[in-house]
């Protein structure tokens, strides 16, 4: 079957993508503003560079057409904190994608904990394997897009102690939580790398 982006609508290229463009990670994301804590999940997020240290993620826009408070917060504060998240932390991170009034926190209303880590950022959620604390970097325009990429800066990083198998040379061993269609799913069974000869 061949397909042509041209002739579906946008909910049809989004179903099609999402369920090849397989697993994406999960960025958690925790934005502050008028002091408010919002939490919200986005699975159009990757790893961009390691120079600059970046990763982008794409945030929509809410049902009203407004702006996502996860963008509206970063385009003002120009900080965020993205959690990675694991089986344990997977309702929660799912419960928080529910669309709330600008003025609640999902910490609150989802009972989800948080932790000051680094000054200056937002919290990061107690209990993720690692979080991201980052600036805004650069925001991308696509043009007639419903979503905004938004590039994100890494200046420093969390890594749970559980999950470090070696700390000499800062080896992990965890499973995050990705989307894969509709659904979420974890790593499961690894894969040696091949030796090129």
């Amino acid at each position: 079957m061949q397909i042509s982006y041209e002739d579906k609508e946008f909910t049809q290229r989004y179903q099609l993508m999402a369920q090849t463009i397989i697993p994406r990670p999960i960025a958690w994301i925790v934005t502050e503003n008028n002091g408010v804590t919002n939490i919200a999940p986005f699975s159009y997020f990757m790893g961009l560079s390691s120079e600059p240290a970046t990763m982008i993620v794409s945030i929509g826009h809410k049902s009203d057409g407004s702006e996502k408070d996860t963008l509206k917060n970063i385009r003002q504060t120009g900080k965020c904190t993205i959690c990675m998240v694991d089986e344990p932390l997977l309702e929660k991170m799912h419960f928080s994608s529910k669309e709330m009034e600008s003025t609640l926190s999902e910490a609150t209303h989802f009972d989800i904990e948080t932790a000051d880590t680094v000054e200056g950022y937002p919290p990061m959620i107690k209990g993720v394997p690692s979080a991201f604390f980052c600036d805004f970097y650069q925001e991308l325009e696509l043009k007639g897009s419903k979503t905004i990429p938004l590039v994100v800066e890494i200046k420093e990083q969390y890594i749970s102690d559980a999950i470090i198998s070696d700390r000499e040379k800062i080896t992990l061993d965890y499973e995050p939580v990705a989307r894969v269609g509709k659904s979420y799913a974890l790593l499961g069974k690894k894969i040696a790398v091949p030796v090129i000869k």
